[in-house]
């Protein structure tokens, strides 16, 4: 099993002021040569951003970008969409930039913040027809167990969103002592897993909140909580 990891104080960080953005990979100012991409995921930024503040109109191409609010509301608005989409806590956004699309993103409240994940994945198919999607997941379908939020359009699905890629992303909420045996789509995958809350252990080592490890080359692994944990996982072609 070969591993990567990645404290959360290892971060890139970046205060705008009205957005602290944490970056798990180079992104904008933030730049490491070592540290572009965990095979086709190319980003996984953790921003908080202010009320009433947000990214303006601009312009996406051949991403598939997936965005997942932890707290507030997020208001979004694309070039396939002339009015405003809420998206809120429990819910996941996907948009298939493709061919190119311009998108504005703001924190839809004038006194609370926004806490969001954005992750950019890498496709399989360029210039494809740009796309939008939106779906609530209930919290309770991933106690003790995998939820699928997000798959590859080429599969055959109405539970989860899909993508233009070979991907996976899942989130799991552990009890206490709870294990769970993660098994990869193929040998050619690895999986990136994001601490959100709690605490794991994944072979020899132990990771906190916020706290990632990059893990291929292996068939399947144990997931380990010590505490009530919360867990992202991105599952991903690595070449």
């Amino acid at each position: 099993m070969k591993t990567t990891i990645t404290r959360a104080g290892e971060r890139g960080f970046a205060n705008h002021g009205w957005l602290q953005a944490n970056h798990s990979f180079s992104f904008a100012n933030y730049y490491d040569e070592n540290n572009m991409n965990f095979g086709a995921l190319r980003v996984l930024n953790d921003d908080t951003i202010a009320p009433k503040m947000g990214f303006g109109t601009h312009p996406h191409d051949n991403m598939e970008i997936i965005t997942i609010p932890l707290s507030g509301v997020l208001k979004h608005r694309d070039s396939m969409h002339n009015e405003w989409q809420e998206v809120n806590v429990g819910e996941v956004q996907i948009m298939s930039a493709g061919q190119g699309v311009q998108h504005s993103e703001i924190n839809g409240s004038n006194d609370t913040y926004l806490s969001l994940f954005q992750i950019w994945i890498v496709p399989n198919k360029r210039n494809v027809e740009a796309r939008y999607g939106q779906k609530h997941f209930s919290a309770s379908e991933r106690k003790n167990k995998l939820q699928t939020l997000v798959t590859s359009i080429d599969e055959d699905t109405s539970s989860a969103l899909q993508i233009h890629q070979d991907a996976k992303l899942s989130r799991l909420d552990l009890d206490r002592e709870k294990t769970l045996d993660y098994a990869l789509k193929s040998e050619n995958h690895g999986v990136y897993i994001l601490v959100i809350s709690g605490d794991i252990t994944v072979g020899e080592h132990k990771l906190e909140t916020r706290d990632a490890i990059g893990i291929s080359e292996v068939k399947d692994f144990l997931i380990a909580a010590h505490q009530e944990t919360e867990l992202l996982l991105i599952e991903v072609p690595m070449n």
